[in-house]
């Protein structure tokens, strides 16, 4: 069995830690939706419906922990009262069902660690058992790099669709393949080149993304496409939709 199996139909995996399972999300974003109202979009919050498919993954998997891989909410800078209610309500629920929780930080998580009740890491990332864990915005600490599996959020993978009609579609989508250690070769401790890396596609749907498979989208993070060069695709349904540079 793989160390990273995704949930069907879910933004989501569990991660086989050795002594304990984890349900992992990337890119939650609370509180997006005072972010694009100021730019204009106008919608209701969806705080909970995103709690709500949270913990119905949770019941679903069981798992004894979560890992947020980064950008656990959106501002930036500080949280709004909503935001910030958000995930401590969320926060709350989960250790009501005896379930922990780590947030490896993200770039939008500014300085969480001073009012949030969980663990929080910096951005290199942490490992447990044989899987690492980073946001994917800045180069992962040698030891996420060393196990068997690396998991990193922040690039939003997504995959522009097309027709035999000329309409297309846009589908979050995993990426996932052999991690080279060539992109990380000028880095202390570098990398073994034996771990799988897998880029989670974004938990929160109106976070947008990156459209891999479209010539001129650049990826955001600072290894990535160099770091799998190889990775393929998958739809949130499990389809394997091949490299991503084919689809």
């Amino acid at each position: 069995m793989a160390l990273v199996e995704p949930v069907p139909d879910s933004p989501a995996a569990v991660a086989d830690l050795g002594t304990e399972r984890a349900l992992v999300v990337a890119d939650f974003h609370a509180g997006i939706e005072q972010a694009l109202r100021a730019e204009g979009v106008s919608l209701d919050s969806r705080a909970g419906e995103r709690r709500d498919r949270l913990l119905s993954l949770v019941e679903r998997t069981d798992p004894d922990s979560v890992v947020f891989l980064g950008d656990l909410m959106h501002a930036i800078g500080a949280p709004g009262g909503a935001e910030r209610g958000e995930v401590e309500i969320l926060l709350e629920r989960l250790d009501d069902r005896g379930v922990a929780a780590t947030l490896v930080k993200g770039n939008h998580d500014g300085d969480i660690e001073s009012w949030i009740d969980c663990e929080v890491t910096d951005g290199g990332g942490l490992r447990r058992g044989d899987v690492g864990f980073a946001h994917g915005h800045t180069w992962p600490a040698p030891a996420v790099l060393g196990g068997g599996a690396v998991c990193v959020g922040h690039e939003h993978p997504a995959v522009r669709l097309a027709d035999a009609v000329g309409g297309s579609r846009v589908e979050r989508a995993w990426l996932r393949g052999g991690l080279d250690p060539a992109a990380f070769a000028d880095r202390e401790g570098g990398a073994t080149g034996d771990a799988e890396l897998i880029v989670f596609p974004a938990f929160n749907d109106l976070a947008g993304g990156t459209w891999v498979n479209v010539e001129g989208q650049e990826f955001l993070s600072p290894f990535l496409p160099a770091a799998a060069p190889g990775a393929e695709a998958y739809l949130l349904d499990g389809t394997r939709l091949g490299p991503y540079r084919t689809v």
